[in-house]
Formats: structure tokens, C-alpha cells, sequence
């Protein structure tokens, strides 16, 4: 049975946009991730936040730790800089070519409690791992990026090459199919929200979400006409779109 579901087939998430969402937005699609007060009420204006709300909206952020404050500019936390590098990484991901090998991870550590378990699981998600069954991860190996040096503290770590054809291991370990079509539905959307901002901020925010959850196989383990490329290059059109409307301070090399 498929264990790694994290879209639902048909359903685009487009959740309303709070004005904490739309400063985050911003900022986390920025580099570097700051920007003045006067600046960030600017930009949020064509996305239907005013003036008033915003202040009251960034006085609760670096309150919560959200944001951190230096005179007038406000930037991400640490927190929300890995969020930030995780979002990044999302939009362009840095794979290998493929030879075959898989990454393997069984977990070996005992007596864990459920947040910790809870904890782990979203970490090996978030590392584009998948559950063949309970505390055996895999993936075909095809990412340049190191894991975790603690995971060695409660996992062994292996190479394999499973007996089973790659592409059936590869559908049964993801919903491929259910992925690409909320992924087209969301380029559909996107293509009708043009005069629209505040609905076309909206949309991104979850194709941003959406690429979060794409395992980023090999080529040649997924379905024919995969719009992950297509969708990465829609949401990288859109922050050169943002660029030209953010101002100059938080754009700045």
C-alpha cells in the first residue's frame, strides 16, 4: 500500500493569504531576506493589505520570533532562513545523474516517544525519503546533498539496488500521478490570475508548497509529460515578476 501521500488527486490548496503569509512571501522569496517597514507596506499594497495591518502584523511577527529588527529593517529568523533554504532548494533542487544506486535508511534507535518519531518522520520527508514500511526509508540516490551527520545517532544508512523494476518501487513509494495533476491544475490557475495579484501571490505560494512535496526522481522513473520542470520555471518567471516591483533594498546582492 502507498505510504507517502501528500497531495490530494484533483485539489489545488489555495488557502487565503493572511497578512503574516504575505510578508513572508515576500521575504522568503527575496535574497537577502529583509527589507525597511516603509519598503515592505509598499510592496504589500497590490496584495490588498493596508498600511495599519501590516505594522500590526510585523510588531506580532518579531514578537513571535518570526522576524528580527534592526532600526527599521526587518529580516527572517533563523528559523525561517532554513525555511528559506529548504524553499530554495525546492525551486532548484541539485541532482546527480543516476547509476542505479538507491539511498537506504533503517532506523535502529528504540523506545522513542511519539513526538520524536513524529519529528523524525517529517525530517526524513523533508530529506525527499520515503517509507517502504515502518522505519525502512529509500530513494534512488540522484541528489547532491548530505544527510544529516545525527541521523547516524538512531539510523543505519546503506546503498541498494532493489531486485524490483526501479519505475514500479518508485510509483508504489509515491502518488506520481496524483502530484502531476494537482501540479497542472496549479499552471492552470496561474495562467488566469495574471491581472490579479493578490489571487496570483495566492497560487505561487502554493506551487511552492506543491514542489515541496516533488521527490525529484530520475527522469526515467517518471510518468510521461512530468510537469515539475514546467512548474519550477513558472514559479522562477514569477520571482523575477516580484523583482521588478519590490524595492531596491531588499534586492540587493
Amino acid at each position: 500500500m502507498r505510504r507517502n501521500v501528500s497531495v490530494q488527486p484533483g485539489r489545488v490548496d489555495l488557502r487565503p493569504l493572511s497578512a503574516r503569509s504575505v510578508v513572508l512571501s515576500l521575504l522568503l522569496g527575496a535574497h537577502p531576506p529583509e527589507m525597511a517597514v516603509k519598503d515592505l507596506v509598499r510592496a504589500v499594497e497590490p496584495f490588498g493589505v493596508g498600511g495599519s495591518t501590516v505594522r500590526a502584523a510585523l510588531s506580532r511577527m518579531v514578537a513571535a520570533g518570526d522576524l528580527r529588527r534592526t532600526d527599521s529593517v526587518h529580516r527572517l529568523s533563523d528559523r525561517l532562513l532554513a525555511r528559506q533554504s529548504r524553499q530554495d532548494e525546492a525551486v532548484r533542487p541539485r541532482t546527480r545523474a543516476w547509476d542505479g544506486d538507491w539511498e537506504l535508511l533503517v532506523i535502529t534507535a528504540t523506545g522513542r516517544g511519539p513526538a520524536e518519531r513524529a519529528d523524525l518522520r517529517a525530517r526524513l520527508t523533508a530529506l525527499r525519503l520515503a517509507e517502504l514500511r515502518e522505519g525502512v526509508w529509500l530513494r534512488p540516490a540522484n541528489l547532491r546533498r548530505p544527510l544529516p551527520g545525527d541521523l547516524g545517532q538512531v539510523a543505519e544508512r546503506c546503498t541498494a539496488r532493489p531486485d524490483r523494476p526501479a519505475s514500479d518501487l518508485a510509483a508504489e513509494l509515491w502518488p506520481l500521478d496524483a502530484w502531476a495533476d494537482t501540479a497542472r491544475r496549479l499552471l492552470a490557475h496561474i495562467a488566469r490570475t495574471e491581472d490579479r495579484p493578490a489571487d496570483r501571490l495566492t497560487a505561487f505560494a502554493a506551487v511552492v508548497r506543491h514542489l515541496l512535496a516533488d521527490p525529484v526522481l530520475p527522469a526515467a522513473l517518471l510518468p510521461d509529460g512530468w510537469p515539475g520542470e514546467e512548474l519550477r520555471a513558472a514559479y522562477t518567471d514569477y520571482q523575477n515578476e516580484l523583482a521588478g516591483t519590490v524595492p531596491q533594498h531588499a534586492r540587493r546582492a
